[in-house]
């Protein structure tokens, strides 16, 4: 009999989520201890054996429910015990055809498909010139938060993810124009994924954003074995660079906000 539960023990819920390391990049950065304490787990067992996982991070405004799987089918089954734990609104990263079981009783508000991307040839950073690019550090603080405000309206962006040494930028007469850093990044699970990648919009179509991604890439392999990201996929410029750079497509997913009727 399959059965529901909390989950409180890392290695684990780590050991399940390794069995495919590259589909579950982000969650197991969030068993990192500086997102630990913002997540819960629920899980399916038999016979002592997990079955799939469902997390559930709280550490941003909208709570965020993750429910990645290689089983979708079974998992949208598995969803309805999970539903009552929810909180009435949220942002979901859904395997497609999950989220069906949120229909009757929710609102959905589809935000299109995603891919999951994972960094698979590495040897396609050399190709790319970096030499302009600089790692910014907690003093470019200011700086970057006026670009994204100026370039990428609404992202998330923690400013603590500065001190980890994992952003960098691009400057043109001065002010930062293109900058990419990290959504999850964890040396003790090996795992880091891409995110915050802008460039003004009166400087793309340069190759910054190659650039400035190929180094961040080049820094990350120092300290993880997993590199991955999520992008839209309806974003050709964005995929057509994460191609270039040895990023392949791991699995489909949606991302969605989710409210109750």
């Amino acid at each position: 009999m399959v059965s529901i539960k909390q989950l409180k023990d890392k290695d684990r819920i780590e050991a399940f989520l390794r069995k495919n390391a590259e589909l579950h990049i982000y969650s197991l950065g969030d068993l990192d201890d500086f997102f630990w304490t913002q997540t819960t787990w629920y899980g399916w067992e038999t016979e002592d054996e997990l079955q799939d996982i469902v997390l559930l991070y709280s550490g941003t405004k909208v709570p965020t429910v993750v429910g990645i799987t290689e089983q979708p089918a079974t998992l949208r089954e598995r969803m309805r015990e999970v539903i009552p734990l929810l909180p009435p609104r949220f942002y979901a990263h859904l395997s497609p055809g999950v989220e069906d079981v949120f229909r009757p009783t929710h609102r959905l508000d589809s935000h299109g498909p995603h891919y999951k991307m994972a960094l698979r040839n590495a040897s396609c950073l050399a190709d790319v010139d970096c030499s302009a690019v600089v790692r910014l550090e907690p003093q470019d603080q200011d700086g970057l938060i006026r670009l994204y405000n100026e370039s990428y309206p609404g992202n998330w962006f923690d400013p603590r993810m500065l001190a980890t040494g994992q952003c960098f930028g691009l400057r043109v007469g001065g002010p930062l124009v293109s900058a990419a850093g990290i959504h999850v990044y964890s040396e003790r699970y090996g795992v880091a994924a891409i995110g915050n990648v802008v460039t003004h919009p009166a400087h793309r179509n340069r190759g910054y954003g190659t650039c400035i991604t190929a180094r961040l890439c080049q820094s990350l392999l120092e300290k993880v074995r997993h590199i991955g990201l999520n992008v839209q996929a309806g974003n050709h410029a964005a995929m057509a660079c994460y191609s270039k750079l040895g990023f392949e497509i791991v699995a489909p997913y949606g991302e969605f906000t989710i409210a109750q009727e």
